[in-house]
């Protein structure tokens, strides 16, 4: 059995990134997801069986104290983490798992993890991200203005992932993202035992 693949998948607070991420899954239901662990304030559309999993500062402390996470990040003054077990239990038993994470985050996979096919979930402008933000209205200004100069940080680091994909149409984005996680499987470096058994049974 081939070990599953990690699917690392970033971009810009607004993007529509948890939109492609659902639609992904609705497609795809045999993709794994990690929920990753935050100590931020729920909002009115969190579930406790969602994206994430709520923990309390010391909760996460302690879980960092153990060694417990893959990768870990703070932004704009909470914590955030991929726990290890779950992940490196999918992957163990061939299963793909699609972790969505900032892309501090994301570097700290790539040494953990560096078989991860990364993807990256571009805007199609900074004008749409703040016009997405506003109509969220989730956040104040103050906060749209600081996630605004994140963005633009993160977005400097999109040619670091493997693939850039644009969510203009979100029907086309997520097409594409499956389209990734299917050609990863095509990968020569995924297939090394399955030519090793063609050439042992010629």
């Amino acid at each position: 059995m081939s070990r599953g693949i990690p699917f690392v998948l970033s971009g810009p607070s607004g993007c529509g990134k948890d939109t492609v991420i659902t639609r992904v899954r609705q497609k795809m239901p045999e993709l794994g997801f990690s929920v990753s662990c935050i100590t931020r304030p729920k909002r009115g559309s969190d579930k406790e069986d969602g994206k994430y999993r709520f923990l309390s500062v010391g909760e996460f402390e302690n879980m960092l104290a153990q060694d417990a996470f893959l990768e870990h990040n703070v932004f704009l003054g909470n914590y955030y983490g991929t726990p290890r077990r779950p992940v490196e239990e999918a992957l163990a038993k061939g299963r793909d798992i699609l972790i969505e994470i900032d892309v501090n985050g994301a570097a700290q996979l790539r040494e953990t993890l560096p078989e991860a096919v990364g993807i990256f979930i571009l805007p199609p402008s900074l004008a749409k991200l703040r016009k997405r933000l506003e109509e969220r209205a989730t956040d104040s200004p103050e906060q749209i203005a600081k996630r605004l100069h994140e963005a633009r940080r993160e977005i400097e680091c999109a040619p670091l992932y493997d693939y850039v994909i644009v969510n203009d149409d979100l029907d086309t984005a997520v097409e594409d993202v499956c389209s990734v996680i299917r050609a990863a499987h095509l990968r020569s470096s995924h297939n090394k035992s399955t030519v090793n058994e063609v050439l042992k049974n010629a």
